[in-house]
């Protein structure tokens, strides 16, 4: 595991369109999805102990976004040929068994996040109803170890103020994560081993 930050993608980029298919090989496509008031992509994977460490919340928060009209959508894009514990069969029971209300979709040629620019699990992206990035970053500052409280804060605070409809003001830190586990020589020009 390489401890990895997001890019920090230039705010205002277009969400960076794709056709994925999800654990049971039913294809999902970005520009098919019906947005109201936002998106959020999310590059997460099964065995990171950071996503790990918040899924609880991040799947309670997810919930509540939706209710609010933000379309979610969380993608995986590790190697699961050298890490098998983030597989299809996996991601579809990790779906079942934390209630997932996303879909959740397998990026195995690993394109998803190299056009976002995703570089660690989690990896948040928020972009407006036109599709525009307004946040990027963590979810909180909560690591496994740091004893800080899990709450999602720094997402739920862009999240209430794209809402709101006026700009988002919050203060945007880089999400930390275990590195994408890129395929060999797959690896995208940002990403920089330790």
């Amino acid at each position: 595991m390489v401890l990895t930050p997001s890019t920090m993608q230039e705010l205002g980029m277009k969400a960076p369109d794709f056709t994925l298919p999800d654990p049971q090989g039913k294809s999902y496509a970005l520009a098919d999805v019906s947005i109201d008031r936002g998106l959020l992509v999310i590059f997460m994977c099964n065995h990171c102990p950071y996503v790990i460490h918040i899924r609880p919340k991040l799947v309670e928060n997810i919930r509540a976004y939706q209710k609010q009209g933000i379309t979610v959508v969380a993608i995986n894009s590790n190697d699961f040929s050298a890490y098998p514990d983030d597989n299809p069969k996996n991601m579809q029971l990790d779906s079942q068994k934390y209630g997932y209300t996303f879909p959740y979709l397998v990026d195995e040629q690993q394109q998803a996040a190299k056009t976002y620019g995703a570089a660690c699990t989690p990896d948040f992206f928020l972009f407006d109803a036109q599709q525009k990035l307004v946040y990027r970053g963590q979810f909180d500052s909560a690591r496994p170890g740091n004893n800080e409280p899990i709450t999602g804060k720094d997402l739920s605070a862009a999240v209430d103020q794209l809402i709101a409809g006026g700009p988002v003001t919050v203060d945007q830190r880089p999400s930390m994560g275990c590195n994408i586990k890129w395929k060999p020589g797959n690896e995208p020009v940002y990403f920089k081993p330790k």
